[in-house]
């Protein structure tokens, strides 16, 4: 049977001429990574048998084999990681497959372009994810008490007839709710304009559920953002400075990286 490439992640050439690349294992534990040049971008890649290997054997064992899903994963992730270290890398996703040199060839030609604007926006910076934990009751409980559209509605409800107050004070516990999640959004919202101003750009990304993160605090913003290496160790000193001054409003935060700039690059 004929055989893939499998693609990890694309370097610019005149990195990977002037650095030596690493020994690392491919996909399949035997074989080793190796790089193809195409003209001012490398591809490091690895070669796979097509027939253990197919689309559909691919399919078949992510639906079916989570163990094997999960250590291929890795391995791919930890391998752009390695790689992230020595070279500027635009990394791929899980599974990115050719079918021979020259399908690869073409696509990474036709694209060159934009993949050499994504090596200028990259190089020199660091790619940092924060996700933001807040405490539910402990908040709730400041925008209960603190909370004037909230005081306002208990004043209202001071003046009803008994009756009617305890409909009322159910909406008033709706109201509360509403307003916990706003004011949980406007603190994260602001947390994150400040942290912009250290990076050349920064994303927001979907919340996490508890049944992914396994706390039982709740996600209340996964921002990422790409950080010039200047400027790394006043991101994470400011990110202290909020940790120490609302931990004990029940806030917590999460910050990792640097990772392979996954979030702004793309090679489709």
């Amino acid at each position: 049977m004929g055989g893939l490439i499998y693609l990890y992640g694309l370097i610019p050439t005149k990195e990977a001429t002037n650095q030596s690349f690493p020994t690392l294992k491919g996909f399949d534990g035997e074989g080793d990574l190796y790089t193809i040049h195409i003209g001012k971008i490398t591809a490091a890649v690895c070669d796979l048998d097509a027939e253990n290997y197919s689309e559909e054997s691919i399919k078949d064992r992510i639906n079916d084999d989570m163990e094997w899903l999960q250590e291929k994963a890795f391995h791919h992730h930890e391998t752009v990681v390695n790689l992230s270290k020595i070279f500027t890398i635009i990394p791929l996703k899980f599974c990115t497959l050719y079918k021979n040199l020259n399908s690869l060839e073409t696509a990474v030609q036709s694209k060159e372009s934009k993949l050499m604007s994504s090596f200028d926006l990259i190089s020199g910076n660091e790619e940092w994810n924060l996700k933001i934990y807040c405490d539910d009751q402990l908040l709730k409980k400041q925008v209960s008490q603190s909370n004037p559209t909230i005081e306002a509605k208990r004043e209202e409800i001071s003046q009803m007839p008994k009756g009617k107050q305890f409909f009322e004070k159910k909406k008033l516990d709706k109201l509360i709710e509403s307003q916990l999640e706003e004011e949980k959004n406007k603190i994260s919202e602001q947390i994150h304009l400040h942290l912009r101003e250290f990076a050349l750009k920064g994303n927001v990304k979907k919340n996490w559920g508890n049944d992914v993160t396994g706390r039982k605090d709740n996600m209340t913003w996964n921002g990422v953002y790409l950080i010039p290496e200047s400027k790394i160790e006043v991101f994470l000193e400011q990110l202290q400075h909020y940790e120490k001054s609302m931990q004990k409003a029940g806030w917590q935060f999460e910050a990792t990286g640097p990772w392979p700039a996954y979030h702004f690059s793309s090679f489709s």
